[in-house]
């Protein structure tokens, strides 16, 4: 067998389409699609470019590469190389290999200036700035002015000097690439994860099915609704814009006599409660109303919706620094609002038939309705059904098994009713006389205290909102660790061994994770790693042992900044490593089970957090499939995995 040779590529292509807002499969299927630029480089050799735009054409041996399962080809983001290339050449994704993946495997974020940067490559900013201009230039349409002729689009013949520099861009790119892919090639990705990040642009490419008479409804009766409240706001307060903060604070503060400062909404719903029936009131709950909902969800489905009524490009792989979990991209499907409506199906029908005034009849609340329904725009094609299946409580037994939490296993293993034997455990009361109020206690615990949270954790997990008080709130953090002797063993467990690992520099197991620390200083890297139960590997960079803001010696890595996401220095502790780990092996289950969805000839058509969906014309597959994500996995004996799931016409939450 030949040797397995290298091909390093970067494209610059045009679309009247905007991709950011309409996503990848969508750009690329614009009649106008074409690809300006090819960039290459055999095995970290020379980088050549082919100008396609101005008529030079790709070599023959290149074009036969790129179908050639002994050649590797490479590409920073290789989902947009692989997908472009493919509607003129066929290149198959299982010969492909990302090394924006590789990025986010070892922990850096995405970009390829971002990365570069956290790699310490050298950078000219003033390139990569001319980089985003020259792209505005030539890959997207421009406005037609009177000084550039009317023209709708630049071509290299119109701005000479710049298209060179445009080439000399898309070079530089290539030479970045290979040089990230260098020096990452001492921490490989495992084949198993490649093999997961192909299946996930098979996913991303099938899409799923949209109900676009449902979006165009909920859209026209959006603005009918809105349109409605404004003047009715209007006429009340007499402001000429009750949307505004200013304008409405000022007026609510003379209209009800005492002080507004702000209109969260929090604030909004306190001032409701207790204001009495008048203007004051009706004007804050049109407020209230008007913020239930944004339509922004469903204007980005229509952007999005491809010309057969599919929205693709929903997932992205490794989009969760940490834990390699899956993010929502383009709809956001990770952050779809909940729906209680009980007679789903005909709000469905009201809104595709724009009936806002019946909407408003039978349900009262016009944009709460509309939230609800977003979910339910995802739908079955003709013919079809959608098989929605999500694990139980999988990071509840996830830290149960891998604590050894026992009490918490045979509860698994039986009833399942973890809040209702949680409130037992905590409070020494028998499960049959556990009643609603234990119940909420059990369950408020159970959602904010695995991970070494406190009071404040019970707070935002809206514990005082379930008619706890402040001040039994440290007792019921006492109650549950208790209770939860193992998992509170496993954070302080797993603290330690972190340490450990970067005082001696030696790896250390803990259940089956095994802590090390990996250093290539002839690339300058260096991690502390997480190897898990399925061989994956968690990676922190740039690990270093420091006093944390609570004056205790802590690991501290480099990362993204939640809020804001920059790169910067961030310090953890023994239930945040808990965290990662639970939050990683319950991903790694429904990377297997998705495996198997594949293998079994399934379909899937999204998945979102815990949960899968598949679109099938067999009743008996939704049973398959729980059937499927509830068998023991190789690496994990004695974790008891369980999924429920429905059958629907469209997407919702049973």
């Amino acid at each position: 067998m030949a040797s397995i040779r290298h091909l390093s590529v970067d494209i610059e292509t045009f679309s009247s389409v905007d991709i950011k807002k309409a996503g990848l499969y969508k750009y690329v299927q614009s009649p106008d699609f074409q690809i300006l630029l090819f960039a290459y480089s055999w095995d970290g050799g020379p980088v050549e470019i082919v100008d396609l735009a101005q008529g030079e054409q790709i070599p023959s041996e290149i074009i036969w590469a790129l179908s050639d399962p002994q050649v590797t080809k490479h590409a920073y983001n290789a989902a947009f190389e692989w997908y472009c290339l493919n509607k003129f050449w066929f290149t198959p994704v299982e010969h492909w290999r990302c090394t924006q993946i590789h990025g986010l495997y070892c922990g850096y974020p995405a970009g390829l200036g971002k990365i570069g940067e956290a790699l310490g490559l050298p950078q000219d900013k003033k390139k990569m700035g001319v980089g985003g201009s020259l792209i505005r230039t030539f890959c997207v349409p421009c406005k037609p002015t009177k000084a550039n002729g009317q023209r709708t689009r630049t071509l290299p013949h119109h701005e000479p000097e710049k298209w060179q520099l445009f080439k000399q861009y898309c070079i530089g790119d290539v030479v970045a690439e290979l040089e990230i892919l260098r020096r990452l090639a001492v921490f490989p990705v495992p084949e198993q994860e490649w093999l997961l990040w192909q299946l996930d642009q098979r996913i991303n490419v099938r899409g799923i099915a949209c109900d676009l008479q449902l979006v165009e409804g909920a859209l026209a009766v959006d603005e009918k609704s809105t349109t409605e409240l404004m003047k009715e706001a209007v006429q009340l307060s007499g402001l000429d814009n009750p949307k505004s903060v200013q304008q409405l604070k000022k007026w609510l503060t003379e209209e009800i006599g005492e002080e507004v400062d702000n209109l969260r909404k929090a604030t909004v719903s306190a001032l409701i409660e207790g204001v009495d029936e008048g203007r004051a009131k009706r004007v804050l709950e049109i407020r209230q109303e008007l913020s239930k909902t944004s339509v922004k969800k469903y204007q980005a489905m229509k952007i999005v919706a491809c010309e057969d009524g599919r929205v693709r490009g929903l997932l992205q792989f490794y989009g969760a620094n940490r834990t390699g979990r899956w993010a929502g991209r383009l709809v956001q499907v990770h952050n779809l609002p909940r729906n209680y409506l009980s007679t789903l199906e005909y709000a469905r029908q009201l809104v595709r038939e724009h009936k806002a005034d019946m909407i408003k009849f039978v349900y009262g609340n016009v944009p709460d309705t509309l939230s609800q329904l977003i979910r339910t725009a995802f739908v079955a094609p003709d013919g079809k059904k959608l098989h929605i299946a999500d694990f139980s409580a999988i990071e509840a037994r996830v830290i149960a098994w891998l604590a050894g939490e026992q009490w918490r296993l045979d509860v698994f293993a039986s009833h399942g009713k973890i809040y209702e034997a949680s409130a037992s455990q905590m409070f020494g009361i028998p499960l049959e006389e556990i009643d609603k109020d234990l119940r909420q206690r059990g369950k408020v615990s159970e959602l904010a205290l695995g991970y070494q949270g406190g009071k404040g954790a019970l707070i935002s997990m809206g514990a005082l909102d379930m008619g706890l008080t402040e001040a039994e709130l440290p007792e019921i953090v006492t109650r549950w660790r208790n209770a939860n002797r193992r998992i509170v063993d496993l954070w302080f467990t797993l603290e330690a061994a972190a340490l450990e690992v970067m005082q001696t520099g030696q790896p250390v197991g803990v259940r089956g994770i095994i802590m090390a620390r990996e250093s290539h200083y002839g690339n300058g890297l260096d991690f502390f790693t997480i190897q898990l139960p399925s061989g994956r590997k968690l990676y922190y960079v740039e690990p270093t042992l420091a006093q944390n803001d609570f004056g205790k010696m802590a690991l501290h890595y480099k990362g993204p900044d939640q809020q804001t996401g920059k790169w910067t220095t961030i310090s953890t502790y023994g239930g945040k490593l808990t965290e990662n780990i639970v939050q990683a092996i319950a991903r790694d289950c429904l990377a297997v089970s998705l495996v198997r969805a594949e293998q079994a000839g399934f379909e899937t058509v999204l998945h979102v957090h815990d949960e899968i969906g598949i679109e099938s014309e067999r009743p008996e597959d939704l049973n398959r499939m729980l059937d499927l994500m509830a068998e023991p996995i190789a690496w994990a004996p004695g974790l008891p995995l369980k999924a429920a799931g429905f059958t629907t016409n469209f997407y919702m939450k049973d």
